[in-house]
């Protein structure tokens, strides 16, 4: 479904929000339920994927769609009642690494549709706060430009070294009073904040027992990624900029995607001083910096005098990240595809004779559309 003449109605309010929350970094947004009227609906509708999975009610994307407006005319009226009930969100597990799953929420079809247009409003304004090295599910900003950022970075030193750090289970450890705090610190509006809190205390659906757990936000939930990064630009962000950077004796950076992130420092007792605060950091939020996979390791330049083994790697977003030489000898950083992905790929037979079945396209034009997007090979690019 294409552009229509009310997604640029809802893309023009969209903006007059976002350029309000820009030019006023301190202001709190307290009159915002409003705006959740038909026509927001209606985008978010449209912007909400219908090839998922359904929820605990069973009723998918095709099904609602079948009296569309009558179901977003009796949603917007239970919304305008204030008597929206969210939910349970089933939960279900995804293979994350060998021997280990993920946990995944799936919330009801038009669950998403209200916190699609949550999202909408809410990300206009803190998309605004948001530091230009975080690029996680943010308008106008991807992984490969994340990717991109972080080459520049290390080409950029011949004396690094990195920390690359784990969090563990972050979903599921967000602390729900300190994440109400950091919203309520750019949006105090009553409505916006009962359908926040009914979403962080909605119960977990496995197995048919519902459980409702005292902290974390489901990972899949249109919400989620919002919260998520809400959650660590107060953490880690605005921290790392504000009381970090200005205490370091040489120059150090940092690149987020989600939860994932990296930092760089020119100087090795720099790098060695974050490592000692971040895991007390993290803690005081009720985070855990995991003690053996998070590393700090010495990634300058080659030269030229190590043994092939000497030379560190990085994995990050998927891909590992390596010294290498180019065709005219000089040191150039390459990456390709983590192993564990590779390992995950499924092969081009069962792809294909899969694809052959469920969609149109020429098997070989998707097949490399498809594979472009998960796999790298080696390059310098």
């Amino acid at each position: 479904m294409g552009d229509t003449l009310g997604s640029q109605t809802i893309s023009t309010r969209l903006q007059r929000i976002a350029q309000k929350a820009h030019q006023e970094p301190e202001l709190i947004f307290d009159n915002l339920y409003y705006l959740i009227d038909l026509p927001l609906l209606r985008e978010a509708y449209r912007r909400t994927r219908k090839d998922a999975a359904p929820g605990v009610d069973k009723i998918t994307a095709k099904q609602y769609a079948a009296d569309l407006e009558a179901n977003l005319g009796d949603l917007h009226q239970r919304l305008c009642e204030r008597n929206y009930i969210t939910p349970p969100v089933k939960r279900c597990w995804i293979e994350k690494e060998p021997g280990k799953d993920r946990p995944i929420g799936i919330p009801t079809f038009e669950d998403k549709l209200v916190q699609r247009a949550v999202e909408m409003l809410v990300s206009a304004i803190h998309d605004q706060d948001f530091k230009s090295f975080s690029y996680g599910f943010i308008k106008g900003r991807n992984q490969h430009q994340a990717l991109n950022e972080l080459r520049t970075h290390i080409m950029a030193s011949r004396q690094l070294t990195i920390i690359d750090a784990d969090v563990s289970g972050f979903f599921d450890n967000i602390a729900k009073p300190h994440l109400r705090t950091f919203i309520e610190r750019r949006v105090a509006d009553g409505g916006i904040k009962q359908l926040l809190g009914k979403w962080l205390n909605a119960g977990i659906e496995e197995d048919g027992i519902v459980h409702y757990p005292d902290k974390g936000t489901p990972q899949g939930g249109v919400i989620s990624p919002l919260l998520a990064n809400i959650y660590l630009h107060h953490v880690l962000d605005d921290w790392f900029e504000t009381e970090v950077k200005p205490r370091m004796k040489g120059r150090c950076f940092i690149i987020r995607f989600a939860d994932d992130f990296i930092i760089g420092c020119t100087r090795k007792e720099d790098a060695e001083r974050i490592m000692k605060v971040l895991p007390k950091r993290f803690e005081k939020y009720g985070l855990t910096i995991h003690p053996t996979k998070t590393q700090c390791f010495d990634y300058s330049r080659p030269t030229g005098k190590e043994s092939p083994a000497d030379i560190k790697t990085l994995n990050f977003l998927g891909l590992t990240h390596y010294w290498a030489k180019s065709r005219r000898g000089a040191w150039i950083i390459k990456r390709q595809t983590q192993r564990q992905r590779q390992k995950r790929l499924i092969t081009w037979k069962s792809f294909s004779e899969k694809l052959k079945k469920l969609h149109p396209l020429p098997i070989p034009r998707l097949v490399h559309s498809y594979f472009k997007h998960i796999t790298l090979t080696p390059t310098s690019s």
